[in-house]
């Protein structure tokens, strides 16, 4: 298959060249939306991230780790940053940085209480473009947090559109544009809509600032910004390329150049007297919304500035702010202005074309495309050095002495700077371990070389604990997330070999299931501590989906977990996959593909009741696996809780075919060794012996009557199954909580297919009812490769009750319809994630824009929990994208096709 080859490809490949990079992704989005409030810049004694640095305080607060900004970008060590400010004349603060609620405020939790879009990208950013809405009257901080602390776990969140400061369309839409003429050639585009009855006034504020590497007494330089005239910005720092900010006239009016320093205000923040420079961060906001005239440098110098433009901007019309950042040569730095930004949206338009060619819907088009834009604006700069995090810098006092055993104390070893892919550029802005494996699969279909850097870079020692563990997030790195890492690796590298013409990049392959097997050993010696194939985990990121914490258990008791236990059983088989195919190439791995299978084998025995004591995980009564709760006081006991944990098993599926077979003598030879000495753990594993479709062989966790006992509860639209998906909590307990009796107190689990009603852990924590993608889409992929091996003659009841029986891959097929159906329109013209907001699915100026949740109503579709995470819900992409007729895995892009 040829390369595409348009303009935003080629560019693409200029960056990937191993042997000359050019430096096309050099500046970026990397800025993020919100630096306040994060483990990073937390110096408290007692680890409370979200009182250190308010939204309030952070006007006037130089950070440590990192910047923010509302549509910014930076360069790749986020040296130099550039985002624009605005103010509407009637706001208190200068709207610098995103608002929203933290941790404690919320109703449920941080929540961003501002309206957004993330519309367009590509993968060098040579083409970006974002948009803002800005109320025209005062921005209603008070009045969110008055009424969400009002509020509590039961009432919906109280959102910036319920304020009614939206009436009468009074507010501006600002876009946001960048446009690269070269890797160093920025140009930058303000386009002012007023979408009002009346007139407005509006004051732009383009920034360009340094971030503060000075303060800390690790390296005293200074670098500069100063006027080389009434229109232009000099950039000087000894990192970076020379580079001017030039500021295009407005109504033949130029800016005024507003300078400070990126410098804390200690005076307004502390009370302590200024020393030094006296021109703070907050400088431009004291002068422009405060009068306060010697708040800004006169000399025109500093770390800081802003092109102040106002604006008054009629009813129906716009107005466009031009800047451009790039080198001191240009002669005429707008001329062609226009056009090369309408060159680089064309060619954004190819490079989609080229992607998007068999989706005949504009719609869905549509939506793609913002989802993909969107996990491109997700990219970010990421600073934290645990170990300078610890022990302090020397330019300022050594930290409270609990931290040296407090939070993430045990991770000395981690040093992140680096561009990573976040889960929410506000609410989430750190990345975590398993939303990155699955952020991946959807930017490999965009810029595979990227989505192979994201996965192996947690894998590197700067990232991974010595003793295997990869870092989960940044409020705890040592939290368990589900081990997802080798699949996402497998997944990633068939794309990326797809698209290169049958060629894997086994060098990627090879240096990633080396780290993994570190990962694997941690895991089998850290979280099966009875040597019994069956893993507790704890966390594993299904919060608040059991009847208990369970990560924090009494001493003496602990969890058998289903989920726990099958992920690891995902993992052994992804794991003998990736050994196999190095093994086309090197017949060593074959036994290390032999050595997975056996691992697989022993913790198959231990899922499907061959266990000489103890409760079992399956139900056979209810046709279905529950967690084994084990206490000093009492026998084990299964908590008969219908979630997402019992379906966790059908994620455990490989389909081998007797063509790789042949080629695989030693594997095959020790696995017949093993099969025939070890007969009983060969008939727990499906119909190994039976060779399906074609003379594959199946390895599962589910022969087929189990299977189709679990399908029957899993499709059962009175149970999981939603209008839009998979519910991770069946409907079931909405009229039947299960309730544990304790010693002390009962613990009850009901459906709620909305917000949680408990916290049980992590304030914005939902797992009982919602629809969540990234489990959806493993069950769609656990189907096709179910049906890969079984072919038409199996079939199942969809929906369980409705006498329609269908094969899987119809079945997959069908939960795809349901999911893409959350975004898509439907025959009122309305989006199920978009809920009953009636301004956002009927308005012109919103009907189109996409917000990408954390996860969905389980009952009617509307978006929930953080409402930018286009992370793993990033995965409707890859879902949107036609399976052929002649390809079972949609998932895998060609892994295996039909015969």
């Amino acid at each position: 298959m040829p390369s595409p080859n348009s303009p935003e490809h080629q560019r693409l490949r200029a960056a990937n060249n191993p042997d000359d990079p050019a430096a096309w992704r050099r500046f970026g989005p990397y800025l993020s939306d919100r630096q306040w409030g994060t483990v990073r810049e937390d110096y408290s004694p007692d680890g409370n991230a979200w009182n250190y640095v308010t939204h309030d305080m952070a006007r006037a607060y130089a950070y440590r780790w990192g910047e923010e900004g509302i549509g910014g970008i930076s360069d790749d060590k986020q040296q130099l940053c550039f985002a624009p400010a605005f103010w509407n004349g009637q706001d208190e603060q200068l709207k610098e940085r995103l608002f929203g609620l933290n941790g404690p405020e919320g109703n449920h939790a941080e929540d961003v209480k501002e309206l957004y879009y993330y519309l367009d990208n590509v993968p060098t950013h040579s083409y970006m473009r974002m948009l803002y809405k800005y109320p025209q009257a005062a921005f209603p901080y008070e009045e969110l947090r008055e009424e969400s602390a009002a509020r509590d776990r039961l009432d919906p969140e109280f959102e910036l559109l319920d304020t009614g400061i939206f009436k009468d369309n009074r507010y501006f839409d600002i876009n946001i544009e960048y446009a690269k003429a070269g890797p160093e050639d920025i140009l930058i585009r303000l386009t002012i809509d007023n979408r009002g009855p009346a007139a407005a006034p509006l004051h732009v504020l383009p920034q360009l600032w340094f971030r503060n590497t000075w303060t800390w007494g690790c390296d005293n330089y200074r670098p500069e910004l100063a006027a080389v005239n009434a229109n232009q910005v000099a950039v000087r720092h000894r990192e970076l390329a020379n580079l001017r900010l030039y500021c295009a006239p407005h109504d033949e009016a130029a800016p005024e150049l507003l300078f400070c320093d990126n410098d804390t205000n200690y005076e307004k923040l502390v009370q302590m007297p200024a020393h030094g420079h006296p021109f703070f961060k907050d400088g431009i906001d004291n002068y422009l919304l405060h009068g306060q005239k010697d708040a800004v440098n006169p000399e025109s110098q500093g770390t800081k500035v802003a092109a102040h433009y106002t604006l008054l901007v009629e009813p129906g019309q716009s107005q466009v702010i031009r800047l451009r950042l790039a080198a001191p040569d240009v002669a005429e730095p707008f001329t062609g202005f226009d056009e090369l930004f309408q060159a680089r949206r064309d060619e954004a338009d190819q490079f989609y074309a080229c992607l998007q060619e068999e989706i005949t819907s504009a719609d869905a088009r549509n939506v793609q495309r913002q989802a993909l834009g969107g996990m491109l604006w997700c990219k970010q700069f990421y600073y934290y050095d645990v170990r300078e995090w610890l022990d302090g810098d020397p330019g300022l006092p050594p930290p409270p002495a609990q931290r040296q055993e407090g939070r993430n104390h045990t991770w000395r070893q981690l040093h992140n700077a680096d561009i990573i892919s976040m889960p929410d550029t506000w609410e989430y802005p750190w990345y975590a371990a398993w939303d990155l494996a699955f952020h991946a699969v959807p930017l490999a279909m965009v810029d595979s070389t990227f989505a192979k850097q994201q996965l192996h870079l947690l894998l590197q020692d700067r990232y991974m604990h010595p003793n295997g563990q990869l870092p989960a997030y940044e409020w705890k790195f040592s939290d368990v997330n589900p081990p997802v890492h080798a699949w996402a690796t497998w997944r990633v590298y068939k794309m990326d070999q797809k698209q290169h013409g049958g060629r894997g990049d086994r060098k990627f392959l090879e240096a990633s299931f080396h780290r993994l097997m570190l990962n694997f050993s941690w895991w089998v010696n850290r979280k099966d501590v009875e040597n019994r194939n069956v893993f507790e985990g704890g966390f594993l990121g299904l919060d608040n989906i059991g009847v208990f914490d369970r990560s924090d258990m009494p001493e003496g008791s602990f969890i058998e977990q289903a989920d726990g236990t099958s992920w690891m059983a995902m993992y052994a088989l992804d794991m003998m996959r990736i050994a196999l195919e190095l093994s086309k190439e090197n017949p060593v791995y074959q036994d290390m593909a032999s050595k997975f299978f056996e691992h697989f084998l022993y913790i198959a025995e231990a899922m499907t009741g061959a266990r000489t004591t103890g409760e079992n995980m399956w139900d056979e009564e209810d046709g279905f696996y529950y967690d084994v709760l084990n206490t000093q006081e009492h026998k084990p006991q299964r908590l008969k809780v219908r979630s997402m944990v019992g379906l966790v098993p059908l994620f455990a599926v490989e389909v081998l075919d007797e063509e790789m077979m042949q080629e695989m003598p030693d594997f095959v030879k020790r696995m017949n060794w093993f099969l025939e000495n070890r007969p009983k753990l060969a008939e727990l594993v499906s119909h190994w012996d039976e060779p399906g479709v074609g003379k594959r062989h199946l390895l599962s966790l589910l022969r087929g009557h189990r299977m189709k006992l679990l399908l029957h509860r899993m499709l059962d639209e009175a149970e999981f199954l939603s209008p839009y998906g998979v519910r991770s909590l069946s409907r079931f307990h909405l009229d039947n909580p299960y309730v544990y009796e304790g010693d002390d107190e009962d613990y009850v689990i009901h459906y709620e297919p909305a917000e949680s009603q408990t916290s049980l852990y992590g304030g914005n924590s939902n797992w009982r009812g919602p629809v969540w993608f990234p489990m959806n889409f493993l069950i769609i992929e656990s189907l096709q490769r179910f049906h890969h091996y079984y072919g038409d003659d199996f079939i199942v009841e969809y929906p369980t009750g409705s006498g329609q029986h269908i094969t899987l891959l119809q079945i997959a097929d069908a939960l795809t319809g349901r999911l893409t159906k959350l975004f898509l329109r439907d025959e009122n013209g309305h989006r199920p994630a978009l809920g009953n907001i009636e301004l956002m699915q009927t308005d012109p100026h919103f009907r189109d824009h996409l917000l990408f949740h954390e996860y969905f109503n389980g009952d009617d579709g509307a978006g929930l929990g953080a409402s930018h995470q286009t992370g793993w819900t990033g995965l409707i992409a890859k879902l949107l994208q036609p399976r052929k007729p002649n390809e079972y895995h949609l998932l895998t892009v060609g892994d295996v096709d039909a015969e």
